[in-house]
């Protein structure tokens, strides 16, 4: 008979941890990199003897150089668990526990969500974008909650 007594996570804090990706940004990046590479590489291919080596080896890291930013683009995200989130951005990755953000900002212009840390830096979630207006709202609003959750003190009201 099976052990019912198990711990199994409920949908809604599931969906609560979800990661923060951004859908317009990543599809458009996705399909930019697979398009840049494939197109350097035929590029390159066909034109190698009539560039020559240097310049053929020059397109190709080039290629290369933007394919891979694309493809970072096309990864940027923020995991959240308990202890606090890691937030992937284009060239930075970093992690932050709870307490060191004092509050989410979002809207008024921002391409993305902003979080104020204790420290007086400000911090971008390139994970909730803009462009992925409805969803980005909810998401960012999603971001509050959670910080919201994991800062309360006796003090709050």
């Amino acid at each position: 008979m099976p052990d019912l007594t198990v711990d199994r996570p409920r949908p809604d804090r599931a969906r609560l941890y979800a990661p923060f990706r951004p859908r317009a940004a990543r599809v458009v990046s996705a399909v930019l990199a697979v398009a840049i590479f494939v197109g350097t590489v035929v590029f390159v291919a066909l034109l190698a003897e009539w560039l020559g080596p240097p310049s053929a080896v020059g397109v190709a890291v080039l290629g290369l150089l933007i394919t891979w930013f694309c493809w970072r683009q096309a990864t940027v995200r923020a995991d959240v668990d308990e202890q606090g989130i890691v937030v992937r951005n284009l060239v930075v990755t970093r992690r932050l526990e709870w307490a060191q953000i004092v509050s989410v900002r979002f809207g008024g212009g921002r391409p993305w969500v902003q979080l104020d840390l204790s420290d007086g830096d400000v911090l971008a979630v390139m994970g909730v974008q803009q462009a992925d207006g409805d969803l980005a709202t909810a998401e960012a609003g999603r971001l509050a909650a959670l910080v919201a959750i994991h800062t309360r003190t006796s003090q709050d009201d």
